[in-house]
């Protein structure tokens, strides 16, 4: 099976696992919580709270609405609902997200076969193979991506922080508007409960 082939089985491949994912799926995030949210206290109205460098410029505001978009349906699952306008709402909620590319070199694992390195050519002497292509220009190396998402809620009257919550996953790629959101559900699916020490949450993602 000569190198043309093998990139269009994969290229067929991939085809063929992407419309396996139409309609629902699951997303699964490690979850960290903190805070004191009060027993009694219901969850009320929202307005999004935005901090300066996150409307310094019209790109910084565009993408904090983008933002804003993706948590929407996981506030709305946690018993929120939008206030018409911020000086109206029970409290505030701040948001942030961050995508992180990372490269793994060939040696950092132990594995060989698995998916994150060369298929042809052995664990050393790897700027040797195929026309002395470095490690890092291999179609096959795989470059992973860290997702992680932020969610504060803050008391409007008082500015007391009342809930934080962390989700994050990983991938092969940086994830679509629809990955940020099932992250954002992910990170207040068990609101109000805090748990510091992360764990595993799934939800079925149909955006």
């Amino acid at each position: 099976m000569n190198r043309r082939l093998i990139l269009t089985t994969l290229a067929a491949a991939s085809v063929v696992a992407l419309a396996g994912c139409a309609g629902p799926y699951t997303v699964s995030a490690d979850v960290s919580s903190y805070g004191n949210w009060p027993a009694d206290r219901k969850p009320g109205s929202y307005a999004f709270d935005r901090l300066p460098s996150q409307q310094q410029s019209d790109e910084a505001a565009k993408r904090q609405a983008s933002l804003e978009d993706a948590a929407r349906a996981g506030l709305e699952k946690a018993g929120f609902r939008p206030a018409a306008d911020a000086k109206s709402a029970d409290i505030l909620v701040t948001l942030g997200a961050r995508v992180t590319a990372y490269d793994p070199v060939p040696w950092d694992d132990p594995l060989w076969w698995r998916w994150r390195g060369r298929l042809f050519a052995p664990r050393y002497g790897y700027a040797a193979g195929w026309g002395g292509w470095g490690w890092r220009q291999d179609p096959f190396f795989d470059r992973r991506y860290d997702r992680a998402v932020a969610v504060l809620i803050r008391d409007r009257a008082s500015g007391e922080a009342l809930f934080e919550t962390h989700a994050s996953n990983e991938g092969m790629t940086m994830g679509s508007d629809a990955v940020i959101g099932s992250l954002f559900d992910a990170a207040l699916a068990e609101f109000p409960k805090v748990e510091p020490k992360s764990h595993r949450v799934s939800v079925q993602a149909t955006r």
